[in-house]
């Protein structure tokens, strides 16, 4: 029996006439994009004592980070359009079993070599993981509760960037930092045969009621559209304008994600038991900015905007938030460094949970995961570029201050590109 043979609104108990299957869904990519986060977290994480065991320098440190963000660089190539291809269902697990394998991988590494190999495999398995989601937003939820829906799931980063660091150094303590790698394999086992079990389109899940179905699809059904072939979305002033926002935004992001642990390590002669704290606050804050974020395009729309600029907003709203990390190299005292560091990360997660609603609001379903792959592309080869130089200031240098000062203004900069070529977020339509 589809959800369309379900009982009509009329015959349900009262207050349970929507139904909430569509917020299971969205607490499924919660969880994965956690254990995704978890796996990527581990080897910043061990950066401090990986320098110890194997003489990691930070060149080399910056190179591994090439490795990965390359790799996710070529996955988003086709994970996109693989996801769009095989469906939610399939493609999903699929992508969860390669990243776990692969960060369960990098416990048999011992060089710089052997850790980029393995760093390669994760990140075509990771790849996936945003187009996946992001599409299933989009065959989940009407356009009113997306960026809701994104925040929340994306906020499932800050929880696997927060449960890494009280994991990992109580692992790594106790039985050695290869065990740490091989912590969150039993976590995707469990969360690939939920996926299996429970997940299904709306028009064919089981517990769905016809008027939840009717709510998800309240837009024109015209909205799915028609398949889209690269060269037409290459050929959309969206498609840059998104992929442009990527490319100088993400990177900032991925500097928290891969140089924070060295950072307060360096700074202020944090060592593996003392560095879980302050990466838990400035991961909770993100958490609440991803969901704070998603919710803020609400009060803009109160006050009259429409929703392509109430989303707008929102992010120049979060844009602003982050310029005070610029003075982050100055502070002198750990907990004021924390207060700003957490600031632009969690304005990061708001700015990231509306940009990632915006392929949706510009594009028809079934050209949304081929334009976050499109996209996220963009914001991997950026990431890439942007660790390698990091890794070569950081060793030149050994200060912060030039890479703190990018991450400051990355926002508006990116904010203006993707105004310039997107003017109001304009909806692209694609004759059959």
């Amino acid at each position: 029996m589809t959800a369309l043979n379900h009982p009509e609104p009329s015959t349900l108990p009262a207050g349970m006439r929507l139904g909430r299957v569509r917020w299971t869904v969205c607490a499924m990519l919660f969880v994965a994009t956690s254990i995704n986060y978890m796996d990527r977290q581990v080897i910043a994480l061990l950066k401090p004592t990986l320098e110890h065991s194997i003489g990691l320098t930070e060149v080399g440190y910056g190179y591994i980070v090439d490795a990965f963000q390359i790799a996710y660089a070529i996955g988003l190539l086709g994970a996109g359009r693989l996801i769009d291809k095989l469906g939610t269902r399939i493609g999903y697990m699929l992508v969860m079993a390669t990243w776990s394998l692969s960060a369960m991988g990098h416990a048999l590494a011992g060089t710089v070599v052997e850790f980029g190999f393995a760093r390669f495999f994760l990140g075509l398995g990771e790849s996936g993981n945003f187009p996946a989601a992001l599409k299933t937003v989009a065959e989940w939820f009407p356009q009113s509760e997306r960026s809701l829906a994104t925040g929340i799931f994306n906020s499932g980063a800050n929880v696997g960037a927060i449960l890494a660091p009280a994991i990992v150094p109580w692992v790594t303590l106790r039985w050695g930092w290869h065990a740490a790698f091989l912590t969150t394999g039993f976590f995707s086992v469990l969360w690939i045969l939920w996926w299996l079990r429970y997940y299904r389109k709306p028009a064919d899940h089981p517990t769905l009621t016809g008027e939840e179905l009717r709510h998800i699809y309240q837009e024109a059904a015209e909205e799915v559209g028609p398949s889209v072939p690269w060269r037409r979305l290459l050929g959309c002033r969206q498609t840059w304008a998104f992929s442009a926002a990527k490319f100088l935004t993400d990177p900032i992001w991925y500097f928290y994600l891969f140089w924070l642990p060295s950072y307060f390590s360096a700074k202020f002669n944090l060592n593996l038991s003392h560095l879980g704290l302050p990466l838990i606050i400035v991961y909770n804050v993100s958490a609440l900015g991803s969901i704070g974020g998603g919710w803020l395009p609400a009060p803009f729309r109160r006050m009259g905007l429409s929703a392509s600029y109430a989303r707008l907003a929102a992010m120049l709203f979060c844009a602003f938030l982050v310029i005070p990390i610029c003075t982050a190299t100055s502070a002198k005292s750990v907990w004021l460094a924390i207060a700003l560091i957490s600031l632009a990360a969690g304005a990061h997660q708001g700015w990231s949970a509306n940009l990632f609603t915006t392929p949706s609001d510009m594009f028809p379903r079934s050209a949304v995961g081929s334009v976050v792959g499109i996209g996220g592309m963009a914001g991997s080869f950026g990431s890439a570029l942007f660790a390698f130089y990091a890794g070569h200031v950081l060793q030149l240098t050994h200060s912060y201050v030039t890479l703190f000062a990018i991450a400051s203004s990355a926002y508006l900069l990116a904010l203006i590109v993707l105004y310039v070529l997107a003017p109001g977020l304009k909806k692209v339509e694609f004759a059959a």
